[in-house]
Order: structure tokens, then C-alpha cells, then sequence
């Protein structure tokens, strides 16, 4: 049986806006270390928090750090989005230790790129998961997940924005159960399910032409805006942003070549053919009619 909520003293890491909504649900934010000096909302958490309170991009490693979050004797540590590992020690220093916001449902999805990877693997739902903050990454206790299904039309910042809520949501109502002192059902996770989540690297970004035309277009949306999808035509290095499926495609052509029909480029894939809409050429942002002239005229055309 729960009590009436009692506000909670919480050391806080990651970005403002969870922060903020913490102290207006009426929490003591004793301590909110900000993670990017261009977070969003940071010039608000220093005029509602306190601007004694507000540090940006601390180092976590750091004894002083330590020595204040001790003195400070939070009840509970909350890290949203917060982009290094959080030291133990550290986190022992608050009563009911720590909670962090994943988005994925772990255990699938460990790591600093879940939301490409839920696109990349072609996953229909995705979410957010509270957890505790363990000693490794990602593998921490299972306090509270939300679901989302994954519009097949979003690309990875897309993703990302739409489980802002969610994780929100999930975490406001897992320390609300903190605060009414609720016994809270903390599951282990799975390491049968456990899959990684790493960065995807340059080599790893190159679309192979041979690959399926939905896997091309799910590795598009997966890596776009950043760092996106990329390949080269007429020597020319093309960041691919946006595709969609074309129609057909002359069976002549190899995966990769391509040509340009009513103001678009079509590129053959391993079972089919893409137009490409968006992306950069050589870095500069190129429209649907850009990447349609870099098809020269003696490039195979659709007859």
C-alpha cells in the first residue's frame, strides 16, 4: 500500500526538460548536471532551479563532484539522457540509488544508437525503458517500459522525437512510485534477449546496392539526418537522406547504376530500384532534381 507522495531530493544528470518537470511535480532538484551547453531549456532550468544549482557538462569523474553529491545526500539519482557512463560511486551516493531512461525496450537495443537500430532491424514497435543504472550499460533492473509502434515513414530523428514523451511519461511516473514509497517490482532483464545498439561507423554507413530494395530504404531512414546513408555516383560522394521505392526498374542494369527519369534518379537495388529525394552532394544539401542531373547523358536510360 502506497502513502501520499513526499517529494524526493534528486541529483539530476542529462539534458533540462525532465529536470524542469521533476521540480514542477514538486521535487527537490538539488543538483542538475546538464549535459550539453546548448540543451534545450538550460537558460529555464537556471532560472527555475537555481542558478547555484545548474552545472554544465560536469565531469562525472571528478572527486569535488563527488564530494558535493555526497553533502547533498539526494534521496535518488535520475540520469535522462545523459551521454557518459555514470560512475558507481557516485551513484551510491544517493538513499535509493539511481534510475536512467533507455529508449528501446531492453533488453533489445543496448547502446548509443538504439533508435537506428529499431529501424535498421525493422522492428514494428519500439519504446522506452526506466531502469536502474548498473555498472555496465544498458542492463540495469527493469523499473517501467512504454510502447510506441514505429511509423514505417519516420527516419531516426523522427523516432527519437516521438519517444521524448514516452520516456517523460515513464520516468515521471516511476519516481512518482519512489516518492509514494510504493514497493516496486524490479525485474532483471533477459540476457537470452540482450541484442547491442553500437554507433554506426563510416564503413558500416555505405548502402550496398546488392542489398534488398526495403532494406535500402530502412538503412536510409535508420541513418538520416545524421550521419546518413551514403554511396557514390559519377565519383561523387552523395549523402542519402530520403528514398522512396520506385516502380520498376530495367533488369539490364546491375545493382548500383542507375539513370534519370521526370526530374528523378532511380538507382537499381538487389530486387528492384529507389528514387532518390533528398541528401547532400560533397556535403551541400542537394534536391530530387540535383541528384537526378548527376546521371550524365550517357548513362543507361529507361526505355
Amino acid at each position: 500500500m502506497s502513502s501520499a507522495p513526499r517529494p524526493l531530493r534528486i541529483a539530476f544528470f542529462g539534458l533540462p526538460l525532465a529536470a524542469i518537470l521533476l521540480a514542477r511535480d514538486g521535487h527537490d532538484i538539488t543538483l542538475a548536471s546538464i549535459c550539453r551547453k546548448d540543451g534545450l531549456g538550460l537558460r529555464r532550468a537556471r532560472r527555475e532551479l537555481g542558478e547555484d544549482r545548474v552545472l554544465v557538462v560536469p565531469k562525472v569523474n571528478d572527486p569535488r563532484l563527488h564530494a558535493r553529491v555526497r553533502a547533498l545526500a539526494p534521496d535518488l539519482l535520475v540520469s535522462w539522457f545523459w551521454t557518459t557512463r555514470l560512475p558507481m560511486e557516485l551513484v551510491h551516493c544517493a538513499r535509493l540509488g539511481g534510475i536512467g531512461v533507455h529508449p528501446s525496450l531492453l533488453p533489445r537495443h543496448r547502446g548509443p544508437d538504439p533508435t537506428a537500430w529499431a529501424i535498421l532491424s525493422g522492428d514494428p514497435v519500439t519504446g522506452v525503458t526506466v531502469h536502474r543504472i548498473a555498472e555496465e550499460y544498458d542492463t540495469g533492473a527493469i523499473l517501467e517500459q512504454e510502447e510506441i509502434a514505429i511509423d514505417p515513414s519516420w527516419n531516426a530523428w523522427q523516432l527519437a522525437r516521438a519517444l521524448d514523451r514516452p520516456s517523460l511519461r515513464a520516468l515521471r511516473r516511476a519516481v512518482g512510485r519512489f516518492a509514494r514509497g510504493e514497493e516496486i517490482n524490479e525485474i532483471p532483464q533477459d540476457e537470452r534477449l540482450a541484442t547491442q545498439a553500437p554507433l554506426i561507423g563510416d564503413e558500416d554507413a555505405a548502402i550496398r546496392w546488392s542489398w534488398s530494395t526495403e532494406q535500402v530504404v530502412r538503412h536510409v531512414r535508420a541513418l538520416a539526418p545524421a550521419p546518413g546513408a551514403w554511396t557514390e555516383i559519377a565519383g561523387r560522394l552523395v549523402t542519402v537522406l530520403e528514398v522512396a521505392k520506385a516502380p520498376r526498374c530495367p533488369l539490364a542494369l546491375e545493382p548500383g547504376e542507375g539513370f534519370a527519369e521526370g526530374g528523378r534518379a532511380v538507382i537499381r537495388t538487389g530486387d528492384g530500384a529507389v528514387f532518390l529525394l533528398q541528401g547532400e552532394i560533397e556535403g551541400a544539401p542537394a534536391s530530387t532534381e540535383d541528384l537526378a542531373e548527376l546521371f550524365l547523358p550517357g548513362s543507361p536510360l529507361l526505355g
